[in-house]
């Protein structure tokens, strides 16, 4: 399968061999036991990835050879409010989040909605492994290993109409599950949304896993999207409908607070948070508080994107 090359990109003497690839259908089988999202227990020391892994095509490295986030903080230093708002209640409450059987829906401007099981759109595409850095519009940042596909993939697939402009993700809703969406914190179901251009970027990635295995519930299982250059809440979790629209979405936090979360979400240390700066971030792990480059460090890939756009008007 030929692939974009980024400029941080592996060798083909890397790539995984095709009998590893071939693996995918045993993992596909495992759905009968509730594969995807299913965390199982696995041997390791304390602090080492779990779970059923996942068979991967590829590794690309996006994160300029910066070292992972731990396993620990990955999975256990999490905004998901539909778990709890506190940063360790997403995994506390992670067995809240049924995550087998799963569909999603993809509607709109296309030329077919359907409702697609997992399974089947996981045999849709093949899998790679991609290491990114992820920046919370709260100034702390990771550096996390995601598996996953590229969302240009199934945007094609999809077979937008000429009238679609942007894509919208709506998230999982169920109050009686949730803890979080027992509260009115946020106007339910979450949903986060991008530019057609932009979903349609090489970067742009839906995920279901880390660290080579299944994405743990409190990291947006089975489905979430992850878009480096922008902040992380624009990363909808928990994935249930994907929609093409030709007018722009309203989206979760900009309709919540609107002069504090902009559409956009774009990495942008030269405009600052109304309540705090966001020229320097603090990367998990680290005591010392580092510079937060433009669009996260992804600039060179994609500030074509916003050629003549104002971005401190357009946050």
């Amino acid at each position: 399968m030929r692939m974009t090359r980024f400029r941080s990109d592996v060798s083909e003497s890397e790539v995984t061999p095709e009998g590893l690839w071939l693996r995918r259908r045993e993992f596909l089988q495992l759905g009968a036991a509730g594969a995807i999202g299913a965390i199982l227990p696995a041997a390791g020391r304390a602090g080492e990835p779990t779970g059923e892994r996942l068979p991967t095509v590829r590794r690309v490295e996006l994160a300029s050879g910066e070292t992972p986030t731990r396993w620990d903080d990955v999975t256990g230093y999490n905004n998901f409010y539909e778990l709890g708002t506190d940063k360790g209640d997403p995994r506390s409450n992670a067995s809240a989040l049924r995550t087998s059987p799963w569909t999603v829906r993809i509607d709109g401007e296309v030329k077919q909605p359907l409702t697609v099981d997992l399974d089947d759109l996981l045999r849709w595409f093949p899998l790679e492994e991609r290491v990114y850095r992820m920046r919370c519009v709260e100034a702390w940042s990771m550096v996390i290993p995601w598996v996953g596909f590229p969302l240009s993939s199934l945007v094609k697939r999809a077979e937008p109409s000429s009238r679609a402009r942007y894509v919208a993700f709506t998230s999982v809703l169920d109050r009686e599950r949730l803890p979080g969406q027992r509260r009115d914190v946020l106007a339910w179901p979450y949903v986060e949304a991008l530019r057609l251009d932009e979903a349609t970027h090489p970067l742009a990635l839906i995920a279901v896993g880390l660290y080579g295995r299944v994405l743990p519930p409190q990291n947006g299982a089975p489905l979430r999207l992850v878009v480096p250059w922008k902040y992380g809440f624009k990363g909808a979790k928990s994935i249930v409908r994907i929609s093409f629209t030709s007018e722009q979405p309203r989206t979760t936090w900009n309709l919540a607070a609107p002069r504090e979360y902009g559409f956009y979400a774009n990495v942008n240390p030269a405009v600052d948070h109304p309540r705090w700066s966001q020229a320097r971030e603090r990367r998990i792990g680290e005591l010392r508080k580092r510079p937060t480059l433009p669009f996260n460090g992804y600039g060179t890939e994609v500030a074509s994107l916003y050629a003549g756009l104002d971005l401190a008007r357009n946050f």
